[in-house]
């Protein structure tokens, strides 16, 4: 992808998403790509999450590669539900769509003082999870079976968290989409919940 379809993407609208409504959970593929592993920083994040998501989140995450060093670095690194990470180019191309969600934090990454990455601090908790259709949660809070209220889904936004599971971080079919242009293999995908009878969700979409 050139500069130019770089720019084109970065500009497009949720309003122009014209699929069914879909919602995903988001990690690095299974590829030979160097991931980020955070210390306990995100923690607190949890925490914030947890307690409501009311006052500040915190702001100070650290991390250092894993991987093998011949490997690329991934510009989506990070698979942990509660805070997803994007390369700077990502970033900088997607900050005003990932801006309907939450703020964008650098993360210190151990040793590579030159590498841009910002973790995405969602913020927005919207209550539209059908708990009558959807599974109870397990042990650990994750929910196998999601439904959400279409009326109530809010489309216009990257991701969102829900009440129900507050440290999982949803996204919107039409984010997702965009993600996998600039991205290609270096993501996936596990859908969560669609309005399409015809798409199946993924049987674990929390899992690892």
């Amino acid at each position: 992808m050139d500069k130019a379809d770089i720019l084109t993407e970065g500009t497009m609208t949720a309003a122009e998403n014209q699929g069914p409504l879909s919602v995903y959970r988001l990690l690095p593929s299974m590829r030979e790509f160097q991931l980020l592993h955070f210390d306990n920083s995100p923690v607190e994040l949890m925490r914030w999450q947890l307690g409501g998501s009311v006052g500040e989140p915190p702001t100070d995450f650290n991390a250092e590669w894993g991987g093998e060093p011949r490997w690329p670095r991934s510009e989506f690194p990070n698979g942990d539900p509660c805070c997803p990470v994007v390369s700077g180019r990502i970033a900088d191309v997607l900050r005003d769509e990932l801006a309907t969600a939450g703020r964008l934090v650098p993360v210190n990454i151990d040793g590579s003082a030159g590498d841009e990455y910002r973790l995405h601090v969602v913020e927005r908790v919207v209550d539209c999870f059908d708990e009558g259709r959807s599974s109870t949660p397990d042990q650990i809070g994750r929910i196998k079976t999601s439904v959400f209220r279409p009326e109530a889904l809010p489309v216009e936004l990257a991701a969102f968290r829900f009440p129900q599971f507050p440290t999982a971080v949803c996204w919107n079919g039409w984010m997702v989409e965009r993600l996998g242009r600039l991205l290609g293999d270096q993501l996936e995908s596990r859908l969560i919940w669609s309005e399409d009878p015809s798409l199946a969700p993924h049987p674990a979409p929390w899992g690892f």
